[in-house]
């Protein structure tokens, strides 16, 4: 260590400038990667990676459809069905067909109308006519199309004066390949170990699809800015949005980039006009902000390298790297000008080394706590919350290296200057603090036991829920297109639920009837004879049950045709009918209606349904397990003869995932710290005093969103984590400056209007700064950026009241330290 100690001062501190050119050379070098950097827009970055329930729904997909598809709203300033809505509904949807990745298009104007004119079954084939037609009766086709469960509260809203347009991109064929020659190799590993050949071209594959996402995830950004393109003429016009699924994941990370960028040039100017404010010199300005900066390119380059993708869940690393270089920055000029007013006459030099002596070890420490902290999160189990904790572990060490290599460097070669601060010069704040302390302790350490009960009280009402369109603000196009969806077109997130039934082969002949059923069916397509009436009852069971949900809007499966094919034959339809309608439907128009619904070839039917995303009091987790619980309970299904898929079943899987996490991790970063602070105090009484105010400032945020009612979702699951490393940062260097002090003085009181007086206004100095810098963040139209922005505010204020009032106060009452001397 002491080698260490004089490799730095003579190198480093005795040639400035070279210390500056090579550090400037490493970080160039490094900061080639940031051309590599890039933010995951994927919707896999959204769920667990290794997920069971990913594999069904992407099966799902392939079989049935994707359900991400992008919908367009059309209400015309007419009626519906009159000749000028529907010329300007024909040129928005040709515009969209002719886009070069648009596969087809489904809308008002392209769908089956079977009862125009009605007739029987029997005599579908050639009667079967879309609103296009020649020889179409509008006024019929308005009456279908209004009362056919097929399209009404779906593709036409029930007030007829809203559509939609469904928009479906190709399906890639590529990736499918590569996640299912990936998941048999998760599946081997499960059971077996694999080989280093199998090992080498998992790892292969993992990049692949890494990169695969990556293109995807820029087409459909690219896509979708063509079809805003094409839609911007026409909202003029009518009341046109844009919306589904994919645009969901695709909004998200480009408000997040946006924020990242344009927020954070705001965040620097904020922070600048503070630390003048603070400091009232020039200089100190531009040392910390040049650290800083330094630090999120060197950071940025890092990943860039590495090709290690930012995440919705990692997107805020840039502000909380800002808050902690910024805050090593503050304590090292505060300790700077208390060195400097002590002892006016000593060299810069000199100074610089008595800052860096006295200041490495609690930033040192204080870095490593934080490290450790995040580096818990690697047992969640979870890449994007892994990714997020190796990535702030990462960044952390970066701050730490380049503040301490760049900030004497800087302070160097700026020069002495001159300082009006005073060693022991108290602020106002600091002052009412310590008056707080000292007078009015009983008071403190009572109200800090009524704030824990309170908020054990909020912890209690913490929900985890991901509603997407309370993510964005009421103005934002994509929230009145979700809304639109919602509230008129029969809901937003999709959910599907699958029935399994023995596949054509083995269901062959096995019903009544059979023997007519034979001689009156063609026996070329096999998939005829999977259409029988007992499995449409039990669609029609599980149907009727999704629909009596309050919470479910749309329901749409086979049951739904056949519902219709009865209306028109005017009695049920026995498995002669249900082959016959198979075969009646011509091809084009069986891919709209029964084709999603329907895969006879793997014996299972699927029942398509979309929730009420906005419905403020629904429950998501409670909802799916519901549903599984009733399909067994009440309708008598066996487990393996349904399975619940979707993205709904993904997202909630992962936020599950993370509130378990979570609890699982901050348990360990707790511990971890607890170890810290005995490694670096040496008293465990000292410990646990220390580790109060982390576990209560970690507690009032959570709890804090409990009672305002702000759920636990991908975005704000990280906000503990970011306090915890907020109120360690405050805690070691105030207790790090007290036993200097206590060594001085001797006496505990004394001790803390010192430590209030020097490393006290550091702290408040650095809880300014950062409040007012992220303060900005609420002006994004990206409500989870606002709740980062307020709560990392937050935390700052609750770990500054409580480092400056209750820590001194234990501090006192506990006497860690040993027996006062005499005065």
């Amino acid at each position: 260590m002491l080698r260490l100690v004089q490799f730095y001062q003579n190198s480093i501190l005795a040639f400035p400038k070279t210390a500056l050119v090579i550090a400037g050379l490493l970080i160039l070098l490094v900061f080639q990667g940031a051309s590599n950097f890039e933010l995951d827009a994927s919707a896999e970055s959204l769920v667990l990676e290794n997920d069971q329930d990913l594999a069904n729904y992407r099966t799902v997909a392939e079989r049935f459809g994707s359900s991400e598809f992008l919908i367009v709203t059309y209400t015309p300033p007419w009626p519906l069905f009159s000749e000028a809505s529907l010329s300007l509904l024909t040129q928005i949807r040709d515009d969209l067909k002719a886009l070069p990745r648009v596969e087809s298009i489904y809308s008002l104007l392209d769908v089956p109308l079977l009862e125009n004119p009605p007739v029987p079954v029997t005599e579908l084939v050639g009667n079967i006519k879309s609103l296009e037609h020649p020889d179409v009766d509008v006024e019929a086709a308005k009456k279908e199309l209004s009362s056919s469960p097929l399209y009404n509260n779906m593709l036409l809203n029930l007030e007829y004066n809203t559509t939609a347009i469904q928009i479906n991109r190709p399906f890639d064929a590529r990736h499918r390949e590569l996640t299912r020659t990936r998941e048999a190799l998760w599946n081997k590993q499960e059971i077996d170990h694999l080989s280093d050949e199998e090992q080498t071209k998992l790892a292969q594959l993992d990049q692949s699809i890494k990169d695969l996402n990556a293109k995807n995830a820029e087409i459909l950004h690219q896509d979708i800015i063509k079809i805003r393109q094409v839609l911007k003429p026409y909202q003029a016009q009518a009341e046109v949005y844009l919306g589904g699924v994919p645009m969901i994941a695709d909004d998200m990370i480009t408000y997040v980039e946006n924020d990242m960028y344009t927020f954070g040039l705001g965040v620097f100017v904020f922070l600048v006009v503070t630390l003048l404010f603070i400091f009232r010199r020039v200089r100190w300005v531009v040392i910390a902000l040049g650290c800083c900066t330094l630090t999120v390119a060197v950071m940025i380059g890092v990943l860039g390298l590495f090709n290690w993708r930012v995440t919705v869940i990692s997107s805020n690393f840039v502000s909380l790297l800002l808050i902690m270089s910024m805050s090593m920055c503050i304590h090292l000029i505060v300790r700077y000008r208390e060195a400097h007013s002590a002892h006016p006459d000593a060299s810069q030099l000199d100074l610089v080394k008595e800052t860096i002596g006295h200041m490495f070890k609690p930033c040192f420490y204080m870095a490593l706590t934080t490290m450790v902290a995040f580096n818990s999160l690697i047992f969640s189990g979870i890449r994007p919350v892994i990714d997020f904790g190796w990535m702030m572990a990462t960044g952390v060490f970066v701050a730490l290296c380049i503040v301490f290599v760049l900030f004497p460097v800087f302070a160097l070669l700026a020069g002495k200057g001159t300082e009006s601060a005073s060693a022991k010069n108290h602020s106002p704040i600091t002052d009412l603090f310590l008056w707080v302390t000292l007078k009015h302790g009983r008071k403190l350490l009572s109200t800090s036991l009524i704030l824990t009960v309170l908020v054990v009280a909020g912890l209690s009402q913490l929900k985890v829920e991901n509603s997407f369109i309370s993510y964005f603000k009421e103005s934002t196009e994509i929230h009145q297109g979700m809304k639109v969806i919602d509230q008129r077109l029969g809901g937003t997130t999709p959910l599907e639920v699958v029935l399994n039934f023995p596949v054509v082969s083995q269901d062959w002949g096995s019903e009544e009837n059979d023997d007519f059923f034979f001689d009156e069916v063609e026996k070329e397509d096999p998939t005829k004879y999977w259409f029988t009436t007992e499995k449409v009852e039990r669609i029609k069971k599980v149907h009727a049950y999704l629909e009596s949900q309050p919470e479910i809007g749309k329901v749409i499966s086979l049951a739904t045709m056949v519902e219709v094919a009865e209306k028109i034959n005017g009695a049920e339809l026995g498995s002669f009918e249900l082959a016959l309608l198979y075969t009646a439907i011509p091809d084009e128009f069986k891919s709209i209606v029964l084709d999603p619904y329907v895969s006879p070839e793997n014996g299972q039917a699927r029942i398509s349904l979309r929730i009420y995303d906005s419905q403020p009091d629904l429950q998501r987790a409670e909802l799916l397990a519901r549903i599984e619980h009733d399909l067994q309970d009440q309708l008598g299904l066996k487990q393996d003869e349904f399975m619940l898929a979707g993205m709904m079943v993904l997202y909630n899987n992962m936020l599950q995932s993370l509130f378990t996490s979570q609890i699982l991790t901050l348990g360990a970063v707790f511990v971890g710290i607890m170890i810290m602070f005995m490694l670096l105090f040496r008293s465990w009484k000292m410990a646990l005093i220390a580790i109060v105010p982390n576990l209560l400032s970690a507690g009032v945020v959570l709890s804090v969103m409990g009672w305002a009612g702000i759920p636990l979702d991908m975005m704000t699951i990280t906000i503990a984590a970011i306090t915890i490393g907020i109120a360690v940062d405050d805690t070691i260097h105030y207790i790090h400056r007290f036993k200097e002090e206590f060594e001085e003085v001797g006496q505990y009181e004394q001790a803390v209007k010192n430590c209030h007086g020097s490393i006290g206004k550091a702290v408040y100095y650095t809880s300014l700064t950062v409040v007012v810098g992220f303060s900005i963040l609420a002006l994004s139209n990206f409500i989870p950026t606002i709740y980062f922005g307020l709560l990392t505010g937050l935390a700052m204020l609750i770990a500054l009241v409580l480092v400056l009032t209750l820590l001194p106060r234990m501090l006192i009452v506990f006497k860690p330290l040993g027996v006062e001397s005499k005065p």
